[in-house]
């Protein structure tokens, strides 16, 4: 019955392009979201990657022609050019970063105990507009499948998510250390033009220890700031165990509850900031903070092909004579490994000639 879904989408897309081309933009339009509609249904039971792949790039592409088209009819000026560089969105501008009202100058806006907050934050987070793509990702196809369709289309093409359709807000990495849910993170930002702040729990609590709750609201004000922005919080479960346990302490159930209600506004309020945390073990998190992530995406160890991958990435561009055939082998030895021990073993590996050479050279008497 699902085939029914992409046979209608692919009708309502010939009549599409077939008004588009005529000119006649105020028809295609609605026919390129009806497709668009028919294609997102499909892909809900469609089972083959390659094939969720391909009808992923092409939904893309027609969303970011009804885009174009839209902008156009908005604006009521020509029509959009056919390569899609004529209607480009512009981005709104961020709130002032001092915290005060919008006029121009805004200076003194800020208190000091938060400008004090603020800066600290700098100290404990890393603020970046990251470069990682897909490809430099090694392996973990279907959770990138899972980002792609639920952060990406949301931060690129708001529009299409409307109504009830929201987007999810929030995103909760888990699997075995050492995976690459950050490196993943950083990608997902990159992907979506996004700012990127990334948190450790651990550092917030030990540095921050009677402010913490603070910071976590400073730290959701600033990505607000400069919206769009993902927030990425490390090793969660360090900082949102179960409560009620014997070693919990004040100070960790005052975090604990402001970080519920960012993200419950983060869920209603914050369009344009997206929550994304990772742990190892996602069983020792508190039960609310678990219910705020409304998706949950186990990032698993890499398979045989992804580790015969990340061999060739970690040795780059060192010397060496080792064929495809060896690459096999050094993946099928390497079952259970992470991609961090992939990392390490191949670190080791290319350092051990310099073993060799000062050993040497000690015989040597150099």
């Amino acid at each position: 019955m699902y085939s029914n879904f992409k046979e209608q989408a692919i009708e309502y897309v010939k009549q599409a392009v077939h008004e588009d081309n005529e000119g006649n933009y105020s028809k295609a339009f609605p026919l390129y979201m009806n497709a668009l509609e028919y294609f997102k249904t499909h892909l809900k039971y469609e089972k083959n990657p390659k094939i969720r792949e391909a009808i992923t790039q092409r939904l893309i592409e027609y969303l970011r022609r009804a885009e174009e088209i839209r902008a156009v009819l908005d604006e009521g000026g020509p029509g959009p050019a056919s390569n899609g560089d004529a209607a480009v969105a512009t981005r709104p501008k961020s709130k002032p970063k001092n915290g005060g009202g919008g006029g121009e100058g805004g200076d003194g806006g800020e208190d000091p105990d938060q400008a004090k907050l603020r800066s600290g934050l700098n100290s404990a987070i890393i603020r970046e507009k990251p470069n990682v793509k897909w490809n430099d990702v090694a392996g973990l196809e279907s959770a990138k499948q899972a980002l792609q369709e639920a952060v990406i289309l949301p931060v690129k093409f708001p529009q299409f998510f409307t109504g009830k359709r929201r987007p999810w807000r929030a995103f909760l990495l888990y699997g075995p250390p050492g995976t690459g849910k950050s490196y993943l993170a950083k990608a997902v930002a990159t992907e979506s033009d996004s700012t990127f702040f990334s948190i450790s729990s651990s550092d917030l609590v030990s540095k921050w220890m009677g402010e913490s709750e603070k910071l976590v609201s400073n730290l959701f004000q600033m990505a607000r700031d400069s919206a769009p922005s993902i927030i990425f919080i490390d090793e969660i479960d360090s900082l949102c165990g179960q409560r009620g346990e014997g070693n919990e302490s004040e100070a960790s159930r005052r975090i604990k509850t402001e970080l519920l209600v960012q993200m419950q506004g983060v869920g209603h309020t914050d369009q344009k900031v997206l929550v994304l945390a990772a742990t190892n073990t996602p069983y020792a998190l508190d039960q609310a903070i678990r219910r705020r992530f409304d998706k949950r995406i186990y990032i698993p160890l890499p398979d045989l092909k992804a580790r015969q991958h990340m061999f060739k990435v970690h040795l780059g561009d060192t010397p060496h004579n080792l064929t495809e055939s060896d690459f096999e082998n050094l993946a099928r030895l390497t079952e259970g490994f992470s991609g961090s021990d992939v990392s390490v073993c191949v670190s080791e590996k290319i350092r051990s000639p310099n073993s060799v050479l000062s050993a040497s050279l000690t015989m040597k008497g150099h």
